[in-house]
C-alpha cells in the first residue's frame, strides 16, 4: 500500500508535456509547409520590384513631354530632361533597374528599364519600356 501511495506522490509532481521527439515532428511539418510556400513570394517580390521601374518610365514620359512642348523634339539626355537616375545596386545604391532611353527622334523616344537582378534565379531580367504614347509594358518577364 505503501507504494501506490508514493507513486501517485510522485505523479502528482509532474507536469504533462510534449516529448521532444514530438516537438521535432511538428517543427519538421513547419519546415515543409515554409518551405513549400516561400517559392510562391517570388511573383510578389518582383510585382513590387516592378513598381520602381513603372514609376521612373513615368517620369521619364513626363519630362520628355515637356521637353517636346518646350524644343519640338525628344532627347536621350537625362541631364537636358532634368532626371537624374538613382544609383542601382551594382554602384552601392538601392535602385534595382537600370534605367535608359535606347531612341529619341522628332516625333518619339523609347526608355527602357532593366533589372540589374535576376529575381527568380531563371535567367531573365525583367524589362519594362515607355515610349511617346505612354505605352508602358513588361517586355521581359521575371
Amino acid at each position: 500500500m505503501k507504494d501506490t501511495n508514493a507513486i501517485k506522490k510522485v505523479r502528482k509532481n509532474h507536469l504533462k508535456a510534449y516529448s521532444m521527439s514530438e516537438i521535432l515532428v511538428v517543427l519538421c511539418i513547419i519546415g515543409i509547409l515554409i518551405y513549400l510556400v516561400v517559392p510562391n513570394q517570388t511573383s510578389i517580390v518582383t510585382s513590387a520590384k516592378s513598381i520602381e521601374a513603372q514609376n521612373a518610365l513615368s517620369m521619364i514620359h513626363g519630362l520628355e513631354k515637356s521637353h517636346f512642348y518646350r524644343h519640338s523634339r525628344y532627347t536621350s539626355d537625362f541631364e537636358e530632361l532634368g532626371f537624374e537616375p538613382s544609383l542601382t545596386i551594382d554602384k552601392g545604391g538601392r535602385a534595382v533597374y537600370k534605367i535608359e532611353i535606347i531612341e529619341a527622334s522628332l516625333n518619339g523616344f523609347k526608355a527602357v528599364a532593366t533589372s540589374l537582378q535576376d529575381f527568380d534565379g531563371d535567367g531573365n531580367y525583367n524589362t519594362w519600356t515607355i515610349d511617346q504614347d505612354r505605352m508602358l509594358k513588361e517586355t521581359v518577364k521575371d
